[in-house]
């Protein structure tokens, strides 16, 4: 098995933690950089764990330590805890674009994004489009290999209250499969799958398509 390092950005919340989690278990990684504002605290102590706690807007900072052959992004907010559109938009956009952008420039091999259902920089939905706007761009920067995961609700126990969030994943579990909830653990799981077979060009996973991506 050939082995990797990754870089994580969002670990603190559902999906980045799930990715955490697995791929500090994985044999297939050697180590395990995590970009973050707050410490992780006690799980910062794995062996293979490497933490740097940094505001996202500072990158610049760090670019030299922001070097792995896997990237994996799950950084996202909601409006509401942004407190502004502009803000929302920061978190977003800006920061993941950046990250993937001296990443790339560190020669890492495969970027992961967790997007959303419904992502279009053309879309009427300021939310989407904004998440539109982001894959677009990466595109644009041609990534070796590059994974877009769109889940519908994610399902899991998050440390933060989103009251609304919890009625969909109640209210779509026996939905029609596009908008049914995905469980965290099969997002990160199908992006560490994806990861490490690197397919060329740009791959998206639509939320049906993600469990059966996770294996």
């Amino acid at each position: 098995m050939k082995q990797r390092t990754a870089l994580i950005a969002g670990a603190s919340g559902l999906v980045g933690g799930e990715c955490l989690r697995r791929l500090l278990a994985s044999d297939a990684y050697t180590k395990v950089t995590v970009v973050t504002r707050h410490s992780l605290g006690s799980a910062a102590k794995h062996p293979k764990l490497r933490e740097i706690v940094i505001d996202f807007a500072q990158l610049d900072r760090i670019k030299t330590e922001l070097r792995a052959d896997h990237v994996f992004c799950a950084l996202g907010t909601t409006i509401r805890k942004a407190g502004s559109r502009a803000k929302f938009r920061e978190v977003d956009f800006e920061y993941p674009r950046h990250l993937a952008e001296l990443a790339l420039r560190n020669g890492a091999k495969h970027f992961s994004l967790v997007s959303a259902l419904g992502a279009s920089s053309k879309s009427g939905v300021f939310y989407s489009r904004v998440k539109g706007e982001l894959e677009d761009a990466l595109r644009a920067m041609h990534w070796p290999s590059l994974c877009i995961l769109r889940p519908s609700v994610i399902a899991g126990d998050r440390r933060e209250s989103r009251p609304l969030e919890r009625l969909s994943v109640a209210l779509l579990r026996f939905g029609p499969a596009t908008y049914r909830p995905v469980a965290a653990g099969k997002i990160a799981a199908a992006m560490i799958a994806t990861a490490q077979r690197e397919p060329r060009g740009v791959t998206i996973l639509e939320s049906s398509e993600i469990p059966r991506a996770a294996g």
